[in-house]
């Protein structure tokens, strides 16, 4: 008697199932059971913080202190310049491509 390809592939099917339980029940029987593991907990000390009041800087520090921060804010300016910058490009290549 002939089958049809749909009836074989959806009996194949239905015994998938049946041997993945079989390989698990074997898979089961020689496995070798491991305690569980507890989870370790950390404590770590808290961080101390130490505040310093009144403490004065010389002048040459307070000099390099002001130099970098006159350069953070060059360096910022210049980044929202370049942002613009590419901000108007992007716009124009939206324009020229709704233009073509």
């Amino acid at each position: 008697m002939a089958y049809s390809e749909t009836r074989i592939v959806i009996g194949g099917l239905a015994h998938v199932p049946v041997l993945i339980f079989i390989a698990n029940f074997i898979k089961g029987k020689f496995v070798i059971k491991t305690e569980k593991a507890n989870d370790t907990v950390v404590h770590q000390e808290p961080v101390k913080i130490i505040e310093v009041k009144d403490t004065v800087f010389k002048e040459g520090k307070a000099e390099a202190i002001r130099e970098l921060s006159n350069k953070l804010d060059s360096i910022e300016q210049k980044a929202d310049e370049v942002y613009e910058k590419v901000k108007k490009k992007k716009k124009d290549k939206k324009k020229k491509k709704k233009n073509n």
